[in-house]
């Protein structure tokens, strides 16, 4: 079995090994711990179960004694797998050492984009200076838009007369009107109310005098 350091590193691997039919053979895909950037390693064949594969093939199609013989060395090959595997895992853990490099503070093996290799830490740890100066600037950059736009919003919302009542939605067909002054769905006429030229007080539409201040609308 691989050891105990050898499945501490290779807690970021997938298997995409097969055990029989002829594509038998060992690979694995080791992860960047920081960016999940994958590194696979090369296709070791298994050749037993490459065999296994072939002889299987050949069974389907003539049968007889390569069925017999399919089954034996189906076996041989399952039996010999767990034992191959390893070994192979072994080497491909090795291989994966090499091209990770290991974090001298977190311990986290990164791949070389992810490593300042100066200071033996990943950028996790010891972020680029440069990396997070830019970061910041575009940050402080979309913080100060979003205060501007905000202020614009606020000049544009002062323009509007938000002291007209107006009906949202059509008392006939029940259409959403968004404030029109005729339903966009069945043409009703809409009651919207209008202020009063002297007190700003709402008045239904046609009302000649003002119900508050007494003066002549139109």
């Amino acid at each position: 079995m691989a050891d105990d350091q050898a499945y501490k590193f290779s807690n970021n691997y997938s298997d995409l090994s097969n055990s029989s039919g002829v594509d038998a053979g060992f690979q694995f895909e080791f992860y960047c711990q920081r960016c999940s950037d994958r590194w696979r390693t090369n296709f070791k064949p298994y050749r037993s179960g490459q065999a296994s594969g072939w002889i299987s093939k050949g069974a389907s199609l003539f049968g007889g004694l390569l069925g017999s013989a399919s089954s034996v060395v189906h076996g041989l090959a399952e039996a010999g797998w767990h034992s191959a595997r390893d070994d192979a895992f072994k080497e491909a853990v090795a291989d994966g050492k090499r091209h990770f490099n290991r974090c001298g503070a977190c311990h986290s093996y990164v791949c070389g984009p992810c490593f300042d290799t100066e200071n033996g830490l990943c950028f996790n740890c010891a972020p680029d200076v440069k990396v997070a100066i830019t970061r910041s600037r575009a940050q402080g950059e979309m913080q100060s838009a979003s205060e501007a736009a905000h202020d614009e919003g606020r000049s544009r919302g002062n323009r509007h007369d938000v002291r007209q009542e107006m009906q949202l939605v059509c008392p006939q067909c029940r259409c959403e009107t968004h404030g029109a002054k005729f339903c966009p769905e069945c043409g009703y006429k809409m009651a919207q109310q209008v202020q009063c030229r002297g007190c700003s007080t709402s008045l239904e539409p046609g009302t000649k005098f003002c119900t508050e201040c007494g003066q002549r609308q139109s």
